[in-house]
């Protein structure tokens, strides 16, 4: 990896979960009818203010069950790879770019028209629904109309291509109407008195509540339940090895003026482009490895599917071991380093990350865990690691954006982990164990899904 372009700085200050940056993702000017109704949905995710900071849960779950309705129309009309969901033949002759229009038309908008108030404005939502018509429609009229002799033949193809795609898409939103993921995902109950105790989990200095702890209860959508996997606990906070993780973010993470910081300027860069969450940044990586490698229609409905539903299983994850070990924050941890019963390490009461810690606990890292099954998937779709690749910082504002180059998908997932310590958000024991929990989400999730039909 090698650094191209100096680092921007963020459209906003984010708190936590609920910043509200409003960068654009990248259009897909180029690519077949996945892969642009792929950035149209993070576009559709963006206008409706959950993207590319602010709620990755709900925006995880939409990009799965859209692409989960995607994957199984297109192989309702040649199947190529085993349904999730929707186990149907099409009528021969649909069109496949109709009924990937309609699949994720008829997900977007319910699910987006679904989004809860409590953390995004009716505005926002209406923002998201308009896109996503627009953009339903202006591909229903970009499929060809050819002679007048073909028009008809070509309108009913259309026609049964709309068909199949809404029906994959009934499918998938029955499936997962009852999965769990309702509300409130915000616990006010931080106000009251929390222990204290060393390592116990403390609400953040500038959220007085807890995110999304309700999300362990969703159903997810490749593991066996929302505990697999999970890995052994954090460090205690009298052992040599906590105090060797407390002193490395304690030293890289601050945010260089209220507290003084050892990161170098391509640490900071480093922090910073990955700051963006994970579904945004890791289906924009899966567009740039897919153009490069001339995939076609129905392999990019499995990559995409793949990748989103191990998206999906890893925020669940996340909150159930989050919630199951409830460990403290770097922030909290620093500034009460005299009074963790830790002689060795030292407190600083004014200590501040570079950015606003998420409300949430410490371990195991989400971003970490999100980084290693989006790897493990792109590793175990390709059959290969080394697949060299480019991306942009997609929460930076430089008119010249940031760009950093990557030689394998764990070197980006590895660099995505470390990004964590650098903007003072976990543990190195939280990054490490992380990533290898995403890794054996996205295993599981590309051996046992989506699988070839011979």
């Amino acid at each position: 990896m090698h650094r191209h372009m100096t680092t921007g700085w963020l459209l906003g200050i984010a708190l936590g979960l609920l910043a509200t940056l409003t960068t654009v993702p990248d259009a897909a000017a180029a690519g077949d009818a996945v892969t642009v109704w792929n950035a149209n949905a993070v576009a559709a995710a963006t206008a409706a203010c959950i993207a590319p900071l602010n709620d990755p849960f709900h925006e995880s779950r939409i990009y799965a069950m859209m692409h989960v309705a995607i994957h199984d129309a297109l192989n309702a009309i040649d199947r190529r790879y085993r349904p999730y969901a929707f186990d149907r033949r099409a009528t021969p002759g649909a069109s496949p770019e109709a009924a990937v229009a309609a699949a994720a038309r008829d997900v977007l908008v319910p699910l987006i028209a679904q989004l809860p108030l409590e953390l995004v404005t009716q505005t926002c939502i209406d923002a998201g629904v308009a896109t996503v018509e627009s953009d339903y429609a202006a591909a229903l009229a970009a499929i060809p109309g050819r002679a007048e002799r073909r028009r008809s033949r070509d309108d009913q193809a259309k026609a049964q291509g709309i068909a199949v795609g809404q029906a994959a898409a009934a499918a998938i939103l029955h499936l997962r109407a009852h999965d769990g993921a309702v509300g409130p995902f915000l616990n006010f109950a931080c106000p009251q008195p929390q222990d204290t105790h060393p390592g116990e989990y403390q609400c953040t200095p500038e959220n007085p509540f807890i995110a999304f702890e309700v999300w362990e209860d969703v159903i997810p959508f490749v593991l066996k339940h929302s505990s697999q996997f999970r890995p052994g606990p954090p460090y205690a906070v009298d052992k040599k090895k906590y105090t060797v993780d407390f002193n490395e973010v304690k030293s890289l993470g601050g945010d260089g003026v209220t507290t003084s910081s050892a990161r170098t300027a391509d640490q900071t860069e480093t922090a910073l482009f990955w700051y963006e969450s994970s579904p945004p940044k890791w289906n924009r990586i899966a567009r740039t490895v897919s153009a490069d490698k001339g995939l076609y229609l129905w392999e990019n409905a499995r990559l995409f599917g793949l990748l989103n539903l191990a998206l999906a299983d890893g925020y669940i994850a996340m909150a159930s071991t989050k919630n199951h070990y409830n460990y403290w924050r770097p922030v909290t941890a620093i500034r009460n380093g005299d009074m963790d019963d830790n002689p060795n390490t030292h407190g600083d009461s004014a200590w501040t990350p570079l950015r606003p810690t998420p409300p949430n606990q410490d371990y195991a890292s989400g971003h970490s865990i999100e980084g290693g099954a989006a790897a493990e998937v792109l590793k175990q779709f390709f059959g290969t690691d080394r697949i060299s690749f480019e991306d942009t910082c997609g929460t930076c504002s430089d008119p010249s954006p940031v760009l950093r180059t990557y030689t394998s998908f764990s070197q980006a997932a590895a660099e995505n982990a470390y990004s964590r310590i650098l903007i003072g958000f976990h543990f190195r024991k939280s990054i490490e164990e992380g990533t290898e929990y995403g890794r054996q989400i996205g295993n599981r999730a590309a051996n046992l899904y989506l699988r070839p039909v011979d």
